[in-house]
């Protein structure tokens, strides 16, 4: 209901600006055709100081104004309203998926309760229910974790543990931890290049953008997984290069994928689980360690490579990286002092 509300709000302030525009122009074409008639008929019967008052350009430059004022408003007014309908769609999806996200788990964990309940189980097959509640109550765990998480980092509120590390070992020991977390098969993720620069991260933040890029490969692949990740780096920054095999992104859709809530819909894979929060999620976290993630894709069915970088410690964004280390420093003295 109070969506319709909304949206018959954004309507009528949409309709009245414009017959408000459409008024004033009407009035304003009346009063200067009037005008000239009249002129027109007798104006050699006018002193000419009189005529000279009323024919002033005045009138005519601030009717201009205004109408050019209205114009702009109306397409400001047009703009919000679409936004306001796109928001509203994209949150409508999001409570859905969420919904989903949720229900699941929750459905799983009740019926295992209910089971054991209601019945004699046997040891082993008890162990077995009660591992997979574990689970799904951990999946409930980090979804919920994952959606205060990104509040608190929007809001500047997370608390970060900024660290210097050698990056390509800290990368690779992330890697390996998502591969295994995700159970993928030996040799479906090829780890190539060498470096031997030094980054400052947050090691639980970077986990987090790592675990996101392989689960969206997952989800997004109609074929055995295979992604592929490159180490480079010049000067100033460290890249990687993360690329899998899987559905791809089209053109139209790739600068809006880092979008809050959104998600790309294919025939291929139209089950797919998640909130739309996931490469948000990433973009957000990059962008606070002062880095930048971009991505290209040939298009359907050609796969996606995401490009990650980072500034090199000491070389670049100096001012930058040294306040983050800054910043950890005072949140640990700070949890000292509050100990």
């Amino acid at each position: 209901m109070k969506k319709r509300q909304s949206l018959f709000y954004h309507i009528l302030i949409f309709v009245l600006a414009q017959i408000a525009w459409l008024a004033l122009l009407g009035l304003w074409i009346y009063w200067y055709v009037f005008n000239y008639i009249v002129f027109k008929k007798v104006g050699d019967q006018v002193s000419p100081q009189l005529t000279y008052d009323i024919t002033n350009v005045v009138p005519f430059v601030i009717g201009l104004v205004l109408l050019i004022g209205i114009s702009f408003t109306t397409t400001w007014i047009f703009r919000h309203l679409n936004l306001q309908l796109r928001l509203n769609k994209l949150y409508d999806n999001f409570i859905g998926n969420v919904t989903h996200e949720l229900k699941s788990p929750l459905s799983s964990i009740q019926l295992n309760l209910e089971t054991l309940n209601s019945r004699n189980v046997p040891p082993e097959k008890r162990k077995e229910f009660i591992n997979l509640m574990m689970k799904d109550s951990s999946r409930l765990q980090r979804l919920i974790n994952s959606i205060l998480e990104i509040s608190a980092l929007e809001q500047k509120k997370l608390a970060h543990d900024y660290q210097v590390y050698k990056a390509e070992p800290l990368v690779r020991q992330l890697l390996n931890g998502s591969i295994e977390q995700f159970r993928l098969s030996e040799g479906s993720v090829t780890i190539n290049g060498s470096t031997q620069c030094e980054i400052v991260v947050d090691r639980n933040a970077l986990k987090i953008v790592l675990d996101n890029l392989v689960d969206n490969a997952l989800k997004y692949s109609t074929e055995p997984i295979h992604i592929n990740v490159n180490f480079s780096h010049n000067t100033n920054k460290f890249f990687i290069e993360f690329s899998d095999k899987g559905i791809g992104i089209p053109p139209k859709e790739q600068k809006k994928i880092f979008h809050k809530f959104y998600r790309i819909y294919h025939k291929n894979v139209p089950s797919v689980k998640g909130t739309g929060l996931g490469l948000y999620w990433v973009k957000e976290i990059i962008k606070n360690h002062g880095g930048k993630i971009s991505l290209f894709s040939e298009g359907e069915n050609k796969g996606t490579t995401f490009k990650i970088e980072f500034p090199i410690y000491k070389t670049s964004k100096k001012r930058f990286v040294n306040k983050l280390l800054k910043r950890t420093e005072r949140n640990k003295e700070r949890i000292l002092v509050d100990g």
